[in-house]
């Protein structure tokens, strides 16, 4: 394993971590687990260890993720691992504190090397973390808290906001190769000699544990988690992959990728141009420069219609076959809250999308373009809670 000084905080995280939103037995906290999803639990975290990933990460809202890992944790040498679970915040102090009391108890362990406010997402949860911060501070002072930060699935102006209040350490954002907007957010924190966590990297990076035969032809000789874990740590700003797998097996291409890490400079560049070629030949090269140009948010949009999620699903599923990718997310716009918000292209008869297509030269495509991904990705609906992190 390779490991990187995550900034400011000195510490020395391997360039894999063991992300724990996958593994559970269940997404609702109170449910019992099985031994045999209790013994799966444990060997993904033995398989870790073994493979030199020594930082395990979970959160309060990871369902039964803490109660079951605190069956193990106490099992290792305390000095060898480093551990981060991750809290919401709230405008009541009182519920952040016995939540993350909920959190040390179930993880069986007397002080977290690393503490994240989980969701900073939009400009709510940035107020209610401001709310918080004097308690997370004070569990520092007290030594139950070695380094805080905090996690988001928030737009780069919120996460910058965040970042400029000058009192987090780290930040888990997502950025990988299909979702590439954040990058001011991680140059922001570069200045700050900030830690930066990628997270998701497989699943909200693609579903690439089960990827499309077009997209595994595509990167090639690589798997696709191959290939997406070494496009994120080409970059030095880079620390750490926070990876949820599934069971044990699924550490091994992420250390394939590891492994490759020195060749990555030579292998990596190579796959981008034969990814982007292939954007260009499906889409045009005009679509690809200019499709991001003008769009609206969700909320200045009519329906609340989150039409830059909506295009980029379509791009994906019409290049790369990511059809199951685009179903997925498609299907959490209107029940993800501020994780995932905005909402779905339905009854687009009945809006007028002109005043806020507007800056957007390609406004008379896109109403069309919308009713064609919504024609490819409707489906059953989905929860955040349920599909993880």
């Amino acid at each position: 394993m390779k490991y990187r000084r995550v900034g400011k905080t000195k510490l020395q995280i391997p360039a894999i971590s063991c992300g724990g939103m996958r593994y559970q037995q269940s997404w609702n906290s109170d449910d019992p687990h099985t031994e045999e999803s209790q013994k799966n639990v444990e060997a993904c975290i033995r398989r870790a260890i073994e493979l030199g990933i020594n930082h395990i990460e979970t959160a309060r809202g990871y369902g039964t993720s803490e109660e079951q890992l605190g069956k193990i944790l106490p099992l290792l040498p305390r000095d060898q691992i480093i551990v981060q679970t991750k809290v919401g915040p709230d405008k009541d102090v009182e519920k952040f504190r016995a939540n993350f009391e909920k959190s040390m108890r179930l993880l069986g362990v007397g002080y977290l090397d690393i503490f994240s406010i989980h969701g900073i997402n939009d400009d709510e949860a940035l107020e209610n973390t401001k709310v918080c911060l004097d308690q997370a501070l004070q569990w520092q002072k007290e030594g139950r808290i070695r380094h805080i930060g905090f996690s988001t699935h928030g737009p780069t102006r919120v996460i910058l906001d965040a970042i400029r209040l000058g009192v987090f350490t780290h930040v888990n954002l997502h950025w990988y190769y299909i979702f590439q907007e954040n990058w001011p957010a991680i140059e922001e924190c570069k200045k700050r000699d900030m830690g930066v966590f990628i997270i998701s990297p497989n699943d909200k990076g693609g579903l690439l544990y089960n990827p499309s035969e077009k997209l595994k032809k595509l990167t090639e000789p690589l798997h696709p988690i191959v290939f997406n874990d070494l496009f994120c740590l080409l970059r030095p700003e880079v620390h750490t992959l926070s990876c949820g797998v599934a069971k044990p097996q699924d550490f091994d291409l992420h250390a394939e990728a590891v492994s490759l890490l020195d060749r990555a400079h030579e292998i990596v560049p190579r796959i981008v141009a034969r990814l982007e070629a292939e954007l260009d030949r499906v889409l045009g090269k005009e679509w690809m420069a200019t499709w991001r140009d003008g769009l609206p948010e969700w909320d200045e949009t009519p329906g609340e219609i989150n039409i830059p999620v909506i295009l980029r699903m379509r791009n994906l599923a019409k290049a790369f076959d990511m059809v199951d990718y685009g179903r997925m997310r498609y299907n959490m716009l209107g029940s993800g809250g501020n994780w995932f918000p905005g909402k779905k292209a339905v009854e687009l008869e009945k809006l007028d999308l002109k005043e806020s297509l507007k800056k957007s030269k390609h406004a008379k495509a896109i109403p069309a373009l919308l009713a064609e991904a919504h024609g490819m990705f409707e489906g059953e609906q989905k929860k955040r809670l349920q599909e993880g992190e």
